[in-house]
């Protein structure tokens, strides 16, 4: 790409300037605080609708022409929001897409366990940090560009979706499609811990898991029943001694049972797997599938949303250098590695499209009540922001 020389060489001007622009820490959090408080829990779309909104309004105040795709499978609206170029057709084709979620995990009332508070260099609130810090400096970096006059070389388009929490099974082919129109993916989920980015992410698998017994009463007839529960916690046991270094099994809900009384018919539990190599991921999704089988207690397991492994390539670490070479000038190191946990760039950087994640805020305690960012964080990583968009 040739952007890595005009980045490395400083020859881009319109770069530079995008790195000096004038962010304030404090403008940022009172900007945020709003988008923190408008709490969107994946499972409640009017809620997540109600962000749209918010970001929405934000995106047009900038200019960009807002389009609200309908949601499907019973889960939120997304937003696209367009920043066209002179030179372009107004569709994003060969531009840079910023690609976000505004979903939490954290359901509406968390804000009185969690509110938006600050502390020192840690500002705490629901979703704050996984992804709303990194999205909301993202369009704050698209803001300052558009008020400076900075010309940049490529369209820009916003792509905001909501259920990425769940494995984006409503959205993927939205992500897809969309991106496939771009050449540069940027995805503003949280920083590494040592403040790095993401240019590679392990390949996750989600199950479904269903244990059906034999009902009877507990207090008369109690050895007449086979407990659907007491399956599922053996069936628990063994998914979860399935880990390896290879790959991780972990079961994160169960739900089961109705009355105390009753000796239960049938529980129901989501799994998930995770593996560095689509090969290791393809093999845990075979043991998994084996631990399926009749008797007295039947077990079922069907496969659910995957995300494909993303493995760092050529052009995505060329696109990691014009970023760290940005981030030399900005006075701070940018480390790189490939990480769990999965996000949208696993599909964008699956299909090969050069895609740097991990472009967010620093923070902490993420899909907790200690979720927050740090304050310092706010004005490098805006900066950083900016000057890709006017980079590549």
């Amino acid at each position: 790409m040739r952007m890595l020389d005009e980045a490395l060489s400083g020859q881009h001007s319109e770069a530079q300037r995008a790195l000096s622009l004038p962010f304030e820490a404090e403008a940022l959090l009172a900007g945020l605080r709003p988008w923190v408080e408008c709490e969107s829990p994946t499972f409640d779309p009017a809620a997540v609708n109600r962000m749209m909104s918010l970001a929405g309004r934000d995106l047009a105040i900038l200019g960009a022409r807002i389009e609200r795709i309908p949601g499907r499978m019973g889960l939120s609206d997304c937003i696209r929001a367009r920043f066209p170029h002179p030179d372009s057709d107004g569709d994003g084709e060969g531009g840079i897409l910023v690609l976000a979620h505004l979903d939490t995990v954290h359901p509406v009332g968390t804000l009185g366990a969690l509110p938006f508070r600050l502390d020192g260099n840690r500002c705490f609130g629901p979703g704050i940090c996984d992804m709303k810090g990194g999205t909301f400096i993202a369009v704050q970096a698209m803001a300052a560009i558009v008020q400076a006059g900075i010309a940049l070389r490529r369209p820009v388009t916003f792509l905001l979706t909501g259920d990425e929490e769940i494995g984006s099974p409503s959205t993927r082919d939205l992500i897809e499609a969309e991106a496939a129109r771009h050449e540069v993916v940027l995805v503003p989920e949280p920083a590494r811990p040592d403040g790095g980015v993401v240019t590679g992410r392990y390949a996750i698998a989600r199950f479904n898991l269903r244990t059906t017994g034999r009902p009877s009463h507990a207090g008369a007839a109690l050895s007449e029943g086979r407990s659907a529960i007491r399956e599922m916690c053996r069936l628990v046991q063994a998914v979860e001694a399935m880990t390896t270094e290879a790959a991780t099994f972990s079961v994160g809900v169960i739900r089961g049972g109705q009355w105390v009384n009753c000796v239960t018919t049938t529980c129901e539990a989501e799994a998930l797997s995770m593996a560095r190599r689509q090969q290791d991921l393809d093999g845990a999704v075979q043991r998994m599938l084996g631990l399926a089988g009749g008797g007295e207690v039947g077990v079922e397991i069907t496969r659910g949303v995957t995300r494909p492994v993303w493995e760092p390539d050529a052009t995505g670490l060329t696109l990691y250098r014009v970023a760290e070479a940005l981030a030399q000038r900005l006075g701070f190191p940018l480390p790189h590695a490939s990480a769990g946990g999965g996000s949208d760039g696993n599909f964008t950087g699956a299909l090969g499209i050069p895609t740097l994640d991990g472009l967010g805020v620093l923070g902490g305690g993420i899909h907790t009540l200690e979720e927050h960012l740090l304050v310092d964080s706010l004005v490098p990583r805006a900066r950083l922001f900016a000057g890709l968009l006017a980079s590549v």
